[in-house]
């Protein structure tokens, strides 16, 4: 799951790593219970010369709805990461078109998360990385156990600005 070492500068280390929680192939799984189940169904249709044409017309189809709705979404799933390293966060995605987005920690002002009710069910939720940039931010859904990282990531984010990482724990008093 984590980046190529290649791609890591001389001192620096990956703090964390990680993709889209599984519960993203939910969407491609049901796709390909339909397609095939809408195949079978027109499949057991007619009889015939002209039966055995729109079989095979009917499973061309079927193929690539499941290349295009579950083929395509497994494999994007399965390239994506997100990583966060001592200094900066990357996205990386593509199998064989790459693409990827690399923001200095310097340049991001916050990290955020929002868990929904579904989301709550999963263990995950979306992480939400703030920068300097025209853009904004950048929305990272379906992160494994989102509270962990976006912890994680805060903490290195005060470490890099010259923090000394979380305050010390106060008594009621304030002292």
């Amino acid at each position: 799951m984590a980046i190529n070492p290649k791609l890591l500068n001389e001192g620096e280390h990956i703090v964390v790593s990680t993709r889209t929680h599984p519960k993203a192939l939910l969407a491609p799984l049901l796709a390909l219970l339909v397609a095939l189940a809408v195949a079978v169904v027109l499949n057991g249709l007619g009889s015939g010369d002209s039966a055995d044409i729109m079989h095979l017309v009917v499973w061309i189809l079927a193929g690539l709805a499941i290349v295009w709705f579950v083929v395509r979404p497994i494999i994007t799933w399965a390239t994506t990461t997100y990583t966060f390293t001592n200094r900066r966060f990357m996205k990386r995605s593509g199998l064989i078109a790459k693409e990827g987005r690399t923001i200095p920690l310097n340049r991001i002002s916050g990290v955020d998360f929002e868990i929904g009710v579904i989301d709550r069910l999963f263990g995950c939720g979306t992480l939400v990385v703030t920068d300097a940039s025209e853009h904004g931010h950048v929305l990272l859904h379906d992160i494994p156990r989102v509270e962990q990282v976006q912890r994680t990531v805060a903490a290195e984010l005060d470490t890099a600005a010259g923090g000394r990482g979380p305050a010390p724990h106060r008594s009621d008093d304030g002292s």
